[in-house]
């Protein structure tokens, strides 16, 4: 009798452990590849060609139902993300901007007393943007930006564990699809305080679909995306010598639900609004550091899902006048 009572309890415990893996495994985080924060180098006329190489790391600990804050930390989301910018002026209002990124992303599931890591890395997607500027359309010390691009899928999304088993979408080092990108960006000065900058960006992201998805077995689509930024920074001279600009913004992002063969999936998507305080420091006449972080205020997932817990990112920007044909490398001297 003992040993039958054994045997249930031992079944009971290996049907809960399969039960709560099932559910757990079902939920989609809200993170992945930080392609339109980092989208948006401002024309800064003809002939000048910009360059960044920036670092971030987001990290996702956060497991909500909807607006709620769920009492489980045993699972993880952490994305590490080299960025690098490129940005031409062909004219004073005429631009082109490129993202190229690589990324590891790790997910960790602490159940039980074991540690399940997860993780792939590699080249992820791109980014290229046209952008056309009109300035002083709203008076003087103002311009707006509208732009048209593509997010290219140069990443792997084929990526498979130790025992052959591919990655879910979410994991993978790219998305396999072409994505559509409108983008558009206003800023403006007043007379009142001039080194002060008000400004506001859109970046909507119409994605396409990966029709070889686990081998051409079905089709994956994430979901439209939008994202509004709305925020205001300053400029300071320190010790009569480094020009620094503190800065602060809201974002809103909205996601629509993925798909897989035109059917929505459960736990992804939702509405986030973040604060994301920055800070950048001209080291020299051409080189300047960059810093931000993004803190959630609210988080409303549909279902259930790991969402951002906070976001550090951090770079350097490089800024090269090629119409005159001097570049001065001792300016990039710190």
């Amino acid at each position: 009798m003992k040993v039958r009572t054994m045997k249930v309890q031992m079944l009971f415990f290996l049907v809960t452990i399969l039960f709560i893996s099932s559910v757990k495994s079902q939920t989609c985080c809200s993170g992945g590849i930080p392609m339109s924060n980092n989208l948006g180098l401002e024309n800064l006329g003809k002939g000048v060609l910009q360059l960044g190489v920036n670092y971030d790391f987001n990290n996702l600990n956060t497991l909500n139902a909807g607006t709620e804050n769920l009492d489980d930390d045993s699972r993880q989301r952490i994305t590490h993300s080299a960025l690098f910018n490129a940005a031409y002026s062909f004219t004073n209002n005429l631009s082109i901007e490129a993202l190229f990124t690589w990324v590891n992303q790790r997910r960790i599931i602490d159940q039980f007393g074991n540690t399940d890591l997860q993780q792939t890395n590699g080249i992820g997607d791109a980014v290229i943007l046209a952008k056309y500027s009109f300035t002083k359309i709203l008076g003087e010390s103002s311009a707006v930006s509208l732009g048209i691009g593509a997010k290219i899928p140069l990443g792997s999304y084929e990526e498979v564990d130790g025992i052959g088993i591919t990655y879910i979408a979410d994991l993978q080092p790219g998305s396999g699809a072409w994505d559509m990108i409108l983008f558009s960006a206003i800023s403006k000065n007043f007379n009142f305080r001039p080194s002060t900058t008000f400004s506001g960006r859109a970046i909507y992201r119409s994605t396409g679909a990966n029709t070889d998805y686990l081998g051409g077995a079905q089709v994956y689509e994430y979901g439209n995306e939008i994202q509004l930024f709305a925020g205001v920074s300053d400029q300071f001279l320190v010790f009569n010598k480094k020009l620094i600009s503190p800065g602060l913004t809201l974002k809103y992002r909205k996601a629509n639900k993925d798909e897989i063969d035109g059917i929505q999936l459960n736990n992804t998507g939702g509405n986030w609004i973040f604060l994301l305080p920055s800070l950048s420091i001209d080291l020299s006449q051409n080189v300047s550091f960059q810093t931000k972080a993004e803190l959630p205020i609210i988080s409303d997932v549909d279902g259930t899902q790991l969402t951002p817990t906070y976001r550090l990112s951090g770079g350097f920007l490089i800024k090269l006048n090629l119409k005159k044909n001097k570049i001065n490398f001792n300016d990039l001297q710190l």
